[in-house]
């Protein structure tokens, strides 16, 4: 019979309606990718930038300083008032780079944990760390402000700052941002209770001392108080939603494409893999419009 060797293929066909690895993995990357867009947008509130701008990988983003070039001196009356000339120079130049991260879920560990808790571990250590190179990026430029001031504690130094802030920005509406070391605040406060609040993984005081938005964090040097303005700060970013690259790794990203994600199961080596890429900066203007105040205990004088 011509029919007695073949197969039925139905029998040996997947159930309707079965979830497979394909189903998952989008979802999985739909659900991360929109958590850390939301967290980036939180930073991106905090820090006052009220639009990202996109550029292309690879792109030269051009950070300023304003030079005052002649002190003219002050005229007579009738006569000809000299020009004060102001240059804007070329203080420090930052490559935008599309930051690629990859980790992977072995077969070992989702049989241990079970597939979404091996996974999920994985997924949010390795957004943990996209967070933190986004926050060291943005405090490496920041700690090379070359606006100045000091005070002799937390307090007076945050005063120098604003005080420098309002001379830098004279005649201009803008809105303190100071950022400090958790050693410094630690000191200050001692057994003080602050109400401290966390957006992007950063902790921050709204109105502190009546002076503005003051952001904490470890990774800031002890002794260093930094302040800007929110308006001094932009933010760029690498879209991850379009172009030859997302479209080659089936890249999932949200409407904002500030994040670009994806998962496959890699059967060579029995690994369920993530891929990310990530090309977000934040940066100030001006480089003179960030004031550097540094902490200089005052010496006490011993009388003989």
């Amino acid at each position: 019979m011509k029919n007695k060797n073949k197969f039925n293929l139905q029998l040996h066909a997947a159930e309707i309606n079965l979830t497979v690895g394909t189903d998952l993995e989008p979802a999985i990357s739909i659900d991360y990718t929109s958590r850390l867009n939301k967290n980036i947008n939180e930073l991106q509130r905090l820090l006052g930038v009220t639009e990202m701008i996109p550029m292309s990988a690879g792109t030269n983003i051009k950070i300023y300083k304003m030079e005052q070039v002649n002190t003219p001196d002050q005229v007579g009356e009738g006569e000809t008032i000299p020009l004060t000339e102001i240059n804007r120079k070329l203080a420090r130049t930052v490559e935008l780079k599309l930051n690629k991260y990859r980790k992977s879920t072995s077969a070992e560990a989702i049989q241990r944990s079970g597939r979404s808790l091996a996974v999920n571990q994985t997924d949010e250590k390795l957004i943990s760390g996209v967070q933190t190179s986004i926050k060291k990026s943005f405090y490496t430029l920041i700690k090379t402000g070359t606006g100045t001031a000091k005070g002799t504690n937390l307090q007076s130094a945050l005063s120098a700052a604003w005080g420098a802030l309002q001379k830098f920005y004279v005649d201009m509406t803008v809105t303190p941002i100071y950022f400090v070391s958790s050693e410094d605040l630690a000191d200050y406060l001692g057994n003080a209770q602050i109400t401290l609040q966390t957006a992007f993984g950063m902790s921050y005081i709204e109105n502190f001392l009546g002076l503005g938005t003051v952001i904490v964090s470890p990774e800031l040097e002890k002794g260093k108080v930094i302040a800007s303005a929110k308006e001094n700060i932009n933010g760029a970013y690498v879209p991850a939603n379009s172009g030859d690259v997302a479209q080659t790794f089936n890249l999932t990203s949200d409407a904002t494409g500030l994040i670009g994600m994806t998962h496959n199961i890699d059967g060579k080596t029995a690994t369920f893999e993530t891929l990310l890429f990530s090309g977000v900066i934040f940066f100030p203007e001006f480089l003179d419009g960030v004031i550097v105040s540094s902490i200089q205990a005052s010496e006490v004088s011993v009388g003989a």
